[in-house]
């Protein structure tokens, strides 16, 4: 082993220098025995997602993603992994919102950001009325407890004076496919259009208009959504081609011929954004983040409004038929109030929905729907956002607002910081 000797001092042979090398590097770089960044979670109810569910589930979460999950004894766990006990607890994936509108400068969006997720929502999409770049660029962006985004910048309508003149106005079918270019650009994620001539204010996007738009995104591997509100304008859109609705039909209800026309076209989705019910309701579980003169005042506004129920009744039962029929639905909740996430969801349960169908359609489907492969379930591969809960919301869909601590990336939130600052009240 050694080479000669000096002064009664060994020398080391180039081999052994090389071989003692590589053994410290290699026990230098091993980690630390039954050390790990694992974190299992134990004894919830896990709503997956798919409409699974998995009574006393164990799940893992490594790096920032789910890594094993199953009932209890199915999953081994990682050595030297965190327990954490969940008993008592449902769990369910974070929300999807595939329809809101986020503000158009960086202080004020990535405040939406976090605020939105404070309510469990792990994923925006901002449709059609941003000004400048900022939207754009966020879409990159990891914004510390807080959501991601998409953004369909620039929408496109017809001609509204008096109201956003952010969208493009188009009156020609080249202004159309010029608006759409552009949009293709500066590499939008969907097309946003609308189409109501908003009570016989304006003259709507006409069918030749709205035609263009969709022929010129398809070209550019682009999809378009559509802001809609009459029974046969869907119609209409529906033929030229469409991918999505905003909204669901709000002048009749859904007639046989609409429901074969849809049923032709299964890609299509439907983002129902029902109006508001019409219904008194506690206010109350708002707390956590709204100051309390705006809660009072909000408790203040909430009566029974007959008038409201009746236009709420109309898109219920086109949701629920529309559900029934097999139409993929999706979820959103337009407007830009981070709670409006649990309105809507109780709101698509009243509509006649069952709880199970809903949670699918504000995760996994919507998920889907903006092509967000990593969320919407909580599966092996997947970003571990997740929403703990402390009440079953298959039971009670308004035990969505039970929030015990939401996940984003595998890190707990700190809602009780966020919450203070959003009131007002912390530093």
């Amino acid at each position: 082993m050694y080479a000669r000797k000096l002064s009664g001092a060994p020398i080391l042979s180039a081999a052994f220098v090389l071989v003692l090398a590589l053994v410290l590097s290699a026990c230098a770089d091993a980690p630390a025995t039954g050390s790990s960044d694992a974190v299992v979670f134990e004894g919830a109810r896990l709503i997956v997602g798919d409409g699974g569910v998995i009574e006393d589930a164990v799940f893992v979460v490594e790096d920032g993603r789910f890594t094993a999950v199953g009932a209890a004894g199915e999953v081994e766990a990682p050595a030297g992994a965190t327990h954490m006990d969940l008993a008592g607890k449902t769990v369910m994936p974070a929300i999807v919102n595939a329809h809101i509108h986020l503000a158009s400068d960086r202080e004020t969006r990535t405040d939406q950001l976090q605020h939105y997720a404070y309510y469990g929502q792990s994923m925006l999409v901002s449709l059609g009325t941003e000004e400048g770049n900022v939207g754009l660029q966020m879409r990159g962006e990891v914004v510390p407890d807080g959501a991601r985004s998409q953004s369909a910048g620039r929408g496109i309508t017809s001609p509204e004076p008096g109201r956003s003149e952010v969208p493009h106005w188009v009156t020609t079918e080249e202004e159309a496919r010029a608006a759409v270019r552009e949009l293709a650009a500066a590499q939008v994620d969907i097309v946003k259009i609308w189409v109501d001539d908003r009570s016989g204010q304006y003259e709507r996007l006409s069918s030749e208009l709205y035609g263009a738009v969709i022929d010129e995104a398809h070209a550019n591997g682009l999809r378009v959504t559509a802001h809609v509100f009459t029974l046969e304008d869907a119609k209409g859109l529906l033929r030229a081609g469409v991918d999505a609705f905003a909204h669901g039909i709000r002048d009749m209800d859904v007639d046989d011929e609409l429901v074969a026309l849809w049923l032709e076209r299964p890609h299509v989705v439907l983002v129902p954004n029902l109006p508001a019910p019409g219904v008194a309701e506690n206010m109350g579980w708002l707390a956590g983040s709204v100051p309390a003169p705006q809660v009072e005042l909000m408790q203040t506004n909430s009566f029974d409004r007959p008038e409201l129920q009746d236009f709420f009744g109309i898109q219920a039962r086109n949701l629920n038929r529309l559900s029934q029929e097999g139409i993929t639905i999706s979820f959103g909740t337009d407007g830009s109030s981070p709670w409006a996430a649990h309105q809507e969801l109780a709101d698509m349960v009243r509509s006649g929905m069952s709880p199970a169908d809903v949670i699918v359609a504000a995760t996994s489907a919507s998920a889907e729907f903006v092509g967000a492969d990593d969320l919407g379930t909580v599966a092996a591969g997947k970003s571990a956002d997740f929403i703990v809960l402390d009440a079953n919301p298959l039971d009670d869909i308004t035990n969505t607002r039970a929030i015990d601590a939401v996940y984003l990336r595998g890190s707990a939130m700190d809602r009780d910081g966020l919450g203070a600052r959003f009131r007002g009240t912390g530093q």
